[in-house]
């Protein structure tokens, strides 16, 4: 288990113990911080030895070097100068925290010969840091044999304080305040996602999102009655399989102008999906805890919003339900009434989060009347078929807000590909006893999925992110090590600060 990091800024810093790290640039002989870090020497010989060169995410360490304050040496290789984005200085970060260990302090030098870091830069850094050093090991137990592993144990508790060396620090420590609600964001999302389904059900779910009211945001809770007397038939078909109950949370920030239209995220949040009658096959059906995926990455990003008081109007639109094959579940033939009025038959009780969405995205746009609606869903698994687990699938009505969101995803690398709509795809979803039916077959999946949902989106400006490859199971990267990613987060807060913010 990784120590929690506590980050700060300096302009300078004294060596006694602990690491150094310092950062070098592809091909050159010098690091940051070597004439204080490594005054004898050793650090150099040594790069000569390994023959070091700086490449991108490379990484050399000395232990106890010779004539230096530190205890242990770590070079960290940024590639070249001229090469080098947010992103590069973000995994920077994660590799720099994976090296960290459980050492009581760390000292990073960033200033470099030939590269003004600027604070930006440095906070990008200190991000990367704070996203890789996250674990969720709260159901492990620590055994131990000895007293002496008890204690090493309580001392790995103690958090790790990181000092950033740059002449940029003022500016780092401004930028970080941001950087720091953002990682607050991913990390509430990731634990979302990791909690196991017996302990988040829809309740507890609605639970942890109204704590978001210490930061500000105002929240709403609806129950299965509200739900039911404002017509929500395709939700509570849903969760009507369950012995839980379903919660529709509604979460504001009012960070701009009043009387501005609000922008709209709406999460679906399955806490568990069995398939309910058209049941899931067994193997890996506990991965189903993270159908909640979208939901989770709602609540991060109002999270992020709030804790950096983002100057926007914004809306989050949370639907919690758990899908479930109880003698009450809806079944295939079935036909609901959703909120707006049109006719869903069932054809698959496994392609249940469409039918949450529907009524989340009819309610979002009758009450709040957004600027824009962006939803976010674990939705198909056709959509991996299509992308595997590098890009999440973009689906919308308006190519303005299509771009912006890509451009978002490329800037932050969590990475979007636009997939079509068009009439074909809404002919295979018309059913022959109600206005549409909930799965259009197997062709075509992801679209069909995302046809569907744009019949209840009333010409709003619209966008649907299936997230099913990426918010879970989704590939380690230097930033992250956990089974859940957070993915959306750091997207969609991009996002706001380029459309709304300037």
């Amino acid at each position: 288990m990784p120590a929690p990091l506590e980050i700060s800024f300096s302009k300078s810093a004294s060596l006694s113990g602990g690491t150094a790290v310092l950062l070098s640039l592809f091909g050159s002989a010098a690091p940051s911080g070597a004439a204080i870090a490594d005054p004898g020497q050793a650090l150099t010989r040594a790069i000569e030895i390994s023959e070091f060169k700086g490449k991108a995410l490379s990484a050399l360490e000395l232990l106890a070097p010779n004539g230096s304050p530190a205890d242990r040496l770590l070079v960290v290789g940024l590639g070249k100068p001229e090469d080098l984005t947010a992103q590069d200085w973000l995994k920077a970060g994660g590799v720099i925290a994976s090296k960290l260990g459980k050492k009581g302090k760390a000292t990073v030098f960033l200033d470099l010969d030939g590269l003004a870091v600027t604070g930006q830069q440095a906070a990008d850094l200190a991000l990367g840091m704070l996203l890789r050093n996250y674990t969720f090991d709260r159901y492990k137990t620590k055994k131990s044999s000895s007293d002496d592993v008890e204690e090493a144990d309580a001392k790995s508790d103690k958090p790790i304080k990181v000092t950033i060396v740059t002449a940029a620090a003022s500016d780092a420590k401004k930028a970080f305040a941001d950087a720091e609600a953002v990682a607050g964001g991913v990390i509430l999302a990731r634990n979302l996602v990791n909690e196991p389904p017996n302990v988040l059900g829809p309740v507890e779910f609605a639970a942890r999102a109204e704590e978001l009211s210490k930061l500000g945001v105002e929240v709403e809770i609806l129950g299965q009655e509200e739900m039911s007397k404002l017509g929500m038939g395709a939700l509570l078909g849903v969760a009507q399989g369950s012995a839980r109950p379903p919660r529709l949370v509604i979460l504001k920030w009012n960070g701009g102008k009043t009387g501005d239209k609000p922008v709209a995220f709406i999460g679906k949040g399955v806490v568990f999906d069995t398939g309910g009658i058209s049941i899931k096959p067994a193997s890996g059906m506990e991965d189903m805890k993270g159908d909640m995926g979208g939901a989770a990455a709602v609540t991060g990003l109002m999270h992020a919003l709030a804790a950096r008081k983002a100057k926007v109007n914004a809306i989050g639109i949370l639907g919690l339900v758990e899908n479930m094959p109880d003698g009450n579940a809806q079944r295939p033939g079935d036909i609901v009434t959703s909120m707006s009025g049109q006719t869903i038959e069932i054809i698959n009780t496994d392609a249940e989060g469409r039918l949450v969405l529907a009524d989340a995205l009819w309610y979002c746009q009758d009450r709040f009347k957004p600027q824009a609606m962006i939803d976010l869903a674990t939705l198909t698994g056709a959509i991996m078929v299509a992308l595997g687990t590098d890009h999440a699938g973009l689906f919308s009505n308006d190519d303005a807000l299509a771009a912006s969101l890509t451009a978002a995803g490329l800037e932050t690398q969590e990475k979007l590909w636009r997939m079509p709509l068009g009439k074909a795809y809404d002919k295979m979803i018309d059913s022959r006893f109600a206005d549409m039916k909930n799965t259009g077959g197997r062709f075509g999946g992801a679209c069909t999925a995302a046809q569907f949902l744009q019949r209840f989106v009333n010409g709003t400006p619209w966008a649907h992110l299936d997230v099913a490859g990426t918010a879970m199971d989704s590939p380690k990267t230097e930033i992250s090590q956990s089974w859940a990613s957070g993915f959306g987060v750091r997207l969609l807060d991009r996002y706001v600060r380029d459309t709304f913010e300037g």
